[in-house]
């Protein structure tokens, strides 16, 4: 029975990504269907959270109720829900069935059924079947009681979140559920180690009044780290001031931070507040932070040792409370060497610095995010179903993203477009080729011992048993990268046996 099989694994400390995934792979198996969904609900939004038989992209999508009537109307009562095979409805997961990539959904069996946590619909439950008249009447009786163990196990999930964070901090989060799915900051999208580590660290500093210094390529996220600092942190019902420094002028740099006076200078017809003033009780963002001229160093190093700041052509000090969280691109301990950049400046920004990680560091965060973008841009272009082929992933995962998260996005919007310019239709299912993606070959990785370039684009000349080995190699020392390490987790992620996982990486030259 399915209820024996998920209680014998509740006696398991599992991460809910891990705990979620064995549910709907049970569910998968129990009932022979061809996939099956667990979506959590996030304001006019459905996110899924674990999938089987589905595209590894679908984790990053975001499904608008509105737009998608058989959620809608899944969510619109407690009971189960049936669409018969032929139901004119669209179906959400058009073109993206495992066993039928790109191909639109076949006349086919679907089910779903809401799921409620403490009398509040909390998302859920999909069933696929590319049979026909598969979810007989009698199912739905069933689907009650695994909607039931599907409550319990989110339950679980929750429980076991509390519990790390008391062990962690000593006290239960405000929100433990916020760490990598649903509720506020749904934004931050990924389940990387590497990603989960740096959100937990950030979750930790912003209890502090520490300020903070996050450090990283441009496009990797550092706004969304700030505002997710802001909001875990006391601070949070106070206001979060975003100041681009990069984006002022060298004149107006002062009075746009701490203000000016009338008459102060040319055009200073009335006294006017500055950032500083503004933020007072909350957070000052400083954006870009090195590209702050030296003259207003000098004044901001004022501000944190000081609390006090002066309006432009005034000699009366005012006190403000603001915590400072400041982000670059740039080396600032670089910078400092150099004289470009104030050393005691950068030591009181620097209390707490941050590395954020690059995108091409994150592993199979690429897919999700790409999931996430594909949804983005099918919904605001009109197509029935945007996707992925298996080539056009190989080129994202290979490629080496100099602009991160951003320059993904604007990846596949443009590919959105282009496969458009190319012929296709949006009634149909559109399905992204590496052509479309119309990525730089010279920011592929390259072979440490030949120097070949891996081949993501398919009408390179180029052996296919080179080009084999050289992607096999590489996303098996990216595997390694993201399981930190661990064989037997790489070879369950690569449904591999662990044994020919080891021939295959010796063979590789990886062991």
């Amino acid at each position: 029975m399915l209820a024996d099989l998920l209680i014998q694994d509740l006696t398991i400390e599992h991460p809910r990504a891990v705990r979620q995934e064995k549910l709907v792979t049970a569910i998968q198996q129990y009932l022979g269907c061809g996939a099956v969904g667990l979506l959590r609900l996030d304001g006019d939004f459905l996110c899924p959270v674990a999938v089987a038989g589905l595209a590894h992209e679908t984790l990053g999508r975001r499904f608008e109720i509105v737009k998608h009537p058989r959620l809608s109307a899944i969510l619109s009562q407690r009971d189960a829900v049936h669409f018969e095979p032929g139901s004119r409805l669209p179906d959400p997961y058009d073109g993206l069935l495992a066993s039928k990539l790109g191909a639109p959904l076949p006349v086919h069996d679907c089910m779903g059924i809401s799921l409620y946590q403490d009398d509040q619909c909390w998302g859920a439950l999909t069933l696929d079947s590319v049979e026909g008249s598969v979810f007989d009447g009698r199912i739905k009786d069933t689907l009650r009681d695994i909607a039931s163990c599907c409550e319990a196990v989110i339950r679980m999930c929750r429980l076991e979140d509390e519990i790390r964070a008391l062990r962690v901090s000593s006290r239960i989060l405000e929100q433990p559920e916020a760490a990598n799915e649903g509720g506020e900051n749904q934004e931050i999208i990924g389940r990387s180690p590497v990603l989960l580590k740096l959100l937990h660290e950030l979750d930790i500093v912003a209890d502090s009044e520490l300020p903070v210094l996050l450090m990283g390529e441009t496009g990797v996220g550092k706004e969304l780290m700030a505002r997710r600092i802001h909001r875990k942190s006391a601070r949070r019902n106070a206001p979060m001031v975003h100041v681009n420094c990069a984006a002022l002028p060298e004149s107006l740099v002062e009075s746009e931070l701490f203000g000016h006076v009338k008459g102060a200078f040319s055009g200073a017809v009335v006294d006017r507040a500055g950032r500083f003033e503004a933020a007072n009780g909350g957070v000052l963002f400083l954006d870009e932070v090195g590209e702050l001229p030296l003259v207003v160093q000098a004044k901001l190093l004022r501000a944190l040792q000081n609390g006090e700041i002066q309006r432009l052509g005034s000699d009366k000090p005012l006190k403000v409370d603001v915590r400072i969280i400041a982000a670059t691109n740039r080396e600032l301990a670089e910078q400092v060497r150099n004289g470009e950049f104030r050393a005691d400046l950068y030591h009181r920004l620097s209390v707490y610095p941050v590395p954020i990680p690059p995108l091409r560091e994150r592993g199979d965060d690429i897919l999700l995010l790409a999931g996430y973008f594909l949804e983005l841009n099918r919904s605001r272009l009109g197509f029935r179903s945007l996707r992925l082929s298996s080539s056009a992933e190989m080129a994202l995962r290979t490629y080496q993203w100099p602009g991160n998260i951003r320059e993904l996005e604007h990846v596949i919007s443009r590919a959105a477009l282009r496969a458009v310019s190319h012929g296709a239709l949006r009634t149909d299912i559109v399905t992204l080729e590496p052509i479309h993606l119309d990525l730089d070959i010279g920011m592929l990785p390259r072979e440490e011992s030949t120097g070949t370039v891996i081949p993501v684009d398919l009408l390179q000349p180029i052996p296919l048993k080179m080009a084999l080995d050289s992607y096999q190699r590489h996303l098996i020392r990216q595997m390694l990268d993201t399981c930190q390490g661990n064989w037997a987790e790489v070879a369950r992620r690569l449904e591999l046996d662990p044994s020919n996982l080891h021939k295959l990486a010796k063979r590789l030259g990886l062991k």
